[in-house]
């Protein structure tokens, strides 16, 4: 049994902020930009709505959602509250594709139905304190497919109808994804699975590593501890996929309930 953590969401680099982390423990979960606005996603920067009475786009004034900064104009003024999310994971019908070859795609095509995928994403609070990376949620594994670039059309196809809510579902062209050139790994989930509904888990500490100049994001050892990582690496600056050799169960056991949660339930079992 597995687990395996993907960093997700927006962040400085695709959206230029990072969602809020409220006092009482709520949050948001702000998706990425979409890389093209062809796609049949119906969420938009606009309609996306924040608890403190703001939209997804009051939270930047500029995107650049080409997959290769330069390569198109940025996206700003009224024109941001058009443009789509890349809403990946789906929480509310629990599906996620990714086609990052840094250790995601490989951890993720591993997984066996009863595995789990927990999602982080980088959460500040509004009073400013140093934003962190935090678990906001997971879902269990019901299934794994993956498409390749040398999969034969019939069976991307069906591939991408078997996962209609999908996001690299929703942005391919008659059976053709968006980036054709690179390997989506689709997970389909079942319950127990969501988001928390407030006290997300702090997974990362700031600090300067002994024969380093300057602070960067790392992993919390109780976390490594605690969840037996395995593979990922310490490093949390870009969103490393992280394998847990635990179960399921214990994970959950560990994270505690997706409701009614509790400020201990955001601290971390040993």
């Amino acid at each position: 049994m597995t687990v395996v953590l993907a960093g997700i969401g927006a962040d400085s680099t695709n959206l230029g902020a990072l969602a809020p982390l409220y006092d009482d423990g709520r949050f948001e979960y702000v998706p990425i930009p979409e890389k093209t606005d062809r796609t049949s996603e119906a969420a938009t920067l606009g309609s996306w709505e924040l608890r403190d009475d703001r939209v997804a786009a009051d939270l930047t004034t500029r995107i650049e959602p080409q997959p290769v900064r330069g390569e198109a104009e940025p996206v700003t003024g009224a024109a941001l509250a058009e443009w789509p999310f890349h809403r990946d994971p789906n929480f509310e019908a629990l599906t996620y594709g990714e086609h990052r070859a840094s250790g995601y795609v490989s951890r993720l095509r591993a997984l066996e139905p009863g595995d789990v995928v927990g999602f982080y994403a980088g959460l500040r609070r509004p009073d400013g304190d140093r934003a962190h990376r935090y678990l906001i949620g997971y879902f269990t594994v019901d299934s794994v497919d993956v498409v390749t670039p040398e999969t034969p059309q019939p069976e991307r196809k069906a591939i991408l109808a078997s996962h209609p809510h999908n996001a690299h579902a929703k942005r391919a062209r008659d059976g053709d994804l968006y980036r054709s050139e690179k390997t989506v790994v689709f997970i389909g989930g079942r319950t127990p699975g969501g988001l928390f509904d407030r006290h997300p888990i702090r997974l990362s500490d700031y600090y300067v590593k002994p024969g380093n100049e300057r602070p960067q994001y790392y992993l919390r050892d109780e976390i490594t501890t605690a969840w037996d990582v395995r593979e990922g690496g310490e490093n949390m600056m870009f969103k490393p996929a992280y394998r847990c050799a635990i179960s399921g169960e214990r994970f959950r056991s560990l994270v505690g309930p997706l409701e009614e949660r509790r400020p201990e339930d955001a601290a971390v079992d040993p």
